[in-house]
Order: C-alpha cells, then structure tokens, then sequence
C-alpha cells in the first residue's frame, strides 16, 4: 500500500503528541501521588502529637494498609515515616505549587535524609526540577555542596558588565569545582589536567553546570603572526555568550589574569556577535590562591574575569591545608604511648586488636 504524501510527518506529529500526552498524565500523576503521601503524613503527624502515638504505631499502619491496597509499593513503615517528615517539612495546602511537588517520591526522599533547612531542600528541589536532575545527580550535587559553591568564586563582573549580565555571569561560576570523578591523586602537570578533563567531558560539563557545552580544546589563533593557544573554550546555550576556561595547578598569579583577559578579548572581539551573543567572559581555574592578590589582579583586568579553585581530592583547598601532611602523620603515628603495660608507637596501640585498658593514654 502506497502511503499518502504527508504521512511521515503526520505520524512523527502524532508520535510527539502522544508522548507530550503521557509525559502530561505522568507528571499529574506524580503530583498526586506527593499531596496523597503528604496527607497521610499530615494525619499521622498531627496524631502523634495530639495523641502520643508513638513508632509502633506506624509499624502498624503500614501492615495494615499493604494488607488493604496490596498492589502499592510506598506503604512501607519506611515510607510513612518520609510521609511524616514531608508533612513537617511542607505543610502547605498548595504544596503541589512547590518545586518539590513535581520531583518523583525518590528525589524527595534523598531530600528529607540528607538536608535539614527548608531554605536548602527548596533550592535543591527548584535546581532539579528545572534541570531535570536524576536521583543520583541530586544526591551528588548535595554532597559536594553545590548551594555554597555557585556564585562564589570571585570576580569582577560588576564592574565589566551590566547589572542585569553581571548576577547572570556570576551564577555561572562556581568555588571551588570539585573533579573528584577524574581519580586523579597528588601533583599533576596542566597537560595531564587537562587531558583527564577531556576523558571525562561529560563528568566535566556536568560540574561546570547546566548550559555549557564544549567548543575547542588548545583553540589555536593568530595575532600579527604569533601563534596562541587557549586552554579550553564553551559556549553557554542559554545565556549566549562565550566562556574562556584556562587550567593553572599551581597558585593564582596576577599574570594569570593578563593572559586569560588577553585570550578573552581575542575570543569576544573575532567569535562573539554583539547582536546575538552577551559579553565573553573568562574563567581561571587554579590549584590555590590569595585574596588580596586576586583582588588587585582583577580590579586591574580589561575583561570580566572570575577565579575559581578546584580540587580533585574530594576536599576543597582550604580544608586540604588543615589536614596534616605525611611527615606530620608519621611524627604522630611514631609517638610513645603507654598501651597495656607498656611503651609502644601509636600506630602499633592502633594496630593492636585488644581494647583499651583506662590507664592506656
């Protein structure tokens, strides 16, 4: 049978239609599934605290509402004590307004278990709703702190661009970035650096944050025949502008700065359109840095510049200059201590399987 002209595009029409139709249902669905849970959590908070009901209670409720509605899974005690605390977190009648109401029951659940503020769950909860984070990404991006760190790298972008352009740069910068994924350890050369990046662009687009997407890496150019090469350059998609990225594993220096304003002005005058395209900026991304040091340096800088640091240790510089180095852990581990009758090494006391006796110090 000869198809009529027209109907691949009919069809993909109707695919796309049905699809938006279920993502819809899926959504309505989800939102009703929340307000249930958060009034049965209201019930049994309000009971608790009018009567003293205590765990057992819960214990009991959940037995007997699987017993009733065998086919749902989320009447677990477990359950209903996350039904509980959703109750006492979001108590609005409206609740299904909230950023919160739109996320499925697992994203609420790593909410209420690793957040305690309101404040906090409800950015968390309006960042994943908007970015449409899974579970996993939500659970790391609370982990690494991610409400402290955007917007908190310095910079001089309220002097450089507009009220308006300066806040929206400035919530593309983060401190510090945290490349814990890249299983890197120790001192590594800026080349090494950035290779490990490139292996795991999509780990990397993801802690630069939503938007970024990934234009050249050692983008080559030419001034008056001298050759140039910047380190890594995005473009972000939604606020159309150029980024300039450039990697530095040792402590910000101000020549840093001169650089990367040099590599930006390059970028904003020959790849940007002022029609189009907001002001490029430039992030420089270091091991280390002083305070007053990047100040000066950036209120002396041409372009908008921000300087952020980066660890990929799991701990960010500054709590990584508290921790005490090898030398200082040997000294301590090498220390006399008074353990069962007699003198020994701290290390050997650690590795020692008896307890302790209470005169060992």
């Amino acid at each position: 049978m000869a198809l009529p002209v027209g109907y691949s595009e009919l069809l993909a029409d109707l695919k796309a239609e049905v699809r938006r139709a279920r993502l819809r249902v899926h959504l309505v669905a989800n939102t009703e599934l929340l307000e249930l849970y958060r009034r049965i959590g209201a019930v049994i908070l309000r009971r608790q605290e009018a009567a003293g009901w205590g765990a057992r209670v819960i214990d009991r409720l959940g037995a007997d509402l699987r017993a009733e509605f065998p086919d749902m899974t989320g009447l677990s005690r477990s359950n209903l004590k996350y039904m509980r605390q959703l109750a006492a977190c979001w108590p609005e009648v409206d609740f299904g307004q909230h950023p919160v109401g739109q996320l499925p029951w697992g994203h609420v659940t790593v909410l209420l278990d690793k957040l305690a503020d309101r404040r906090v769950r409800d950015w968390y909860a309006g960042q994943a709703a908007a970015h449409g984070w899974s579970r996993a990404v939500l659970a790391d991006r609370i982990k690494g702190g991610l409400h402290t760190r955007i917007g908190a790298a310095p910079s001089n972008f309220p002097t450089h661009l507009d009220d308006p352009d300066a806040e929206l740069a400035q919530q593309l910068v983060k401190d510090p970035y945290i490349f814990d994924f890249l299983g890197l350890t120790g001192r590594v050369a800026e080349r090494e650096l950035e290779q490990a990046l490139m292996d795991r662009l999509r780990d990397f687009l993801l802690e630069l944050g939503q938007g970024f997407t990934f234009a050249g890496r050692q983008v080559h150019f030419e001034v008056d025949g001298e050759d140039f090469y910047l380190d890594l350059l995005f473009f972000h998609a939604t606020q159309l502008r150029w980024i300039v990225v450039e990697l530095k594993i040792d402590k910000f220096r101000p020549e840093h700065a001169g650089q990367l304003g040099f590599y930006v002005a390059w970028v904003d005058t020959n790849r940007r359109d002022p029609a189009i395209h907001r002001p490029t900026v430039g992030i420089l991304l270091c091991a280390d840095r002083n305070e007053r040091v990047v100040r000066y340096s950036l209120s002396g800088a041409g372009a908008p510049l921000a300087v952020a640091t980066y660890t990929y240790d799991g701990l960010p510089a500054a709590e990584q200059r508290q921790l005490p180095d090898a030398n200082e852990l040997a000294a301590v581990l090498d220390a006399p201590v008074h353990y069962h009758g007699r003198q020994v090494t701290l290390a050997e006391a650690f590795n020692d399987p008896r307890p302790p006796e209470p005169e060992d110090i």
